[in-house]
């Protein structure tokens, strides 16, 4: 399976946000059934319900930002899993840089809420990443520490994205290098086989269209920012993935 999945973050107004899934699902469209392509968007929570019946009907996952590590309690201003799931979204970030950084989510909080997506049936977009550039066997023994420590010892038989983002790499002008990401996918992959067999693997960090070609099959998909905010862009994207598997 290819992923190219897109975060809105909280660029877009809602009447944009909504333009937008509309824009998705008409890719969507195009896609055959054949293909074993797999579209997701990332929406602000306000945006979810709207957002949910603009994708209906298509094959696009409808993801959410962000999660409570809980379902239900005393957690003024959270929103539950649960809820999410009941509003329609099939797959949520978990420890994104920015959650982890602006907001000091710690590891024991990107674990509980990992779980928490996996325990209400949702695909984590696991997202980790060095803070700064080093060598590739480095990287991925931080990004190895970051999965175990998410999942567990116990590890996941679920699906789970895991979302390479190097830190150095977010909002820079360029994606990591090519060779640097491919060796670092390449040995995590190796090292999470037995902790997260159903696992994919995708690149996000200023990530935008002929990426994927260069990074397959290294990577099982994209994660797609900024860059995929222009909808002819994300359909660029699609097609690369099409092609790769052609």
């Amino acid at each position: 399976m290819t992923i190219v999945a897109v975060s809105l973050k909280m660029y877009f107004e809602r009447a944009r946000t909504l333009r937008y899934c509309e824009e998705v699902a008409r890719i969507a469209a195009t896609i055959p059934a054949s293909a074993d392509v797999q579209m997701a968007v990332y929406t602000d929570f306000l945006t979810i319900p709207a957002a949910a019946q603009r994708l209906a009907g298509s094959p696009v996952l409808l993801g959410a930002q962000d999660l409570a590590p809980e379902d239900r309690g005393a957690l003024t201003g959270e929103v539950s899993g649960a809820d999410l799931v009941d509003l329609g979204v099939r797959t949520v970030e978990v420890g994104h840089y920015e959650r982890r950084t602006i907001f000091g989510e710690d590891e024991q909080m990107v674990a509980v809420k990992t779980r928490a997506a996996l325990r209400n049936g949702m695909v984590p977009m696991l997202c980790v990443g060095e803070p700064e550039r080093t060598d590739p066997a480095r990287a991925a023994e931080a990004c190895l520490r970051q999965v175990c420590s998410a999942v567990g010892q116990e590890g996941t038989q679920a699906p789970v994205w895991i979302g390479y983002e190097p830190y150095w790499a977010i909002g820079a002008p360029q994606p990591a290098p090519v060779s640097y990401v491919q060796e670092v996918c390449q040995a995590l992959r190796a090292e999470i086989a037995g902790l997260a067999p159903a696992a994919s693997i995708v690149y996000g960090g200023s990530a935008g269209p002929g990426l994927l070609t260069e990074l397959s099959p290294a990577v099982d998909g994209v994660f797609l920012g900024r860059f995929a905010h222009d909808s002819a862009a994300l359909g660029q994207v699609v097609e690369e993935a099409l092609a790769l598997q052609a």
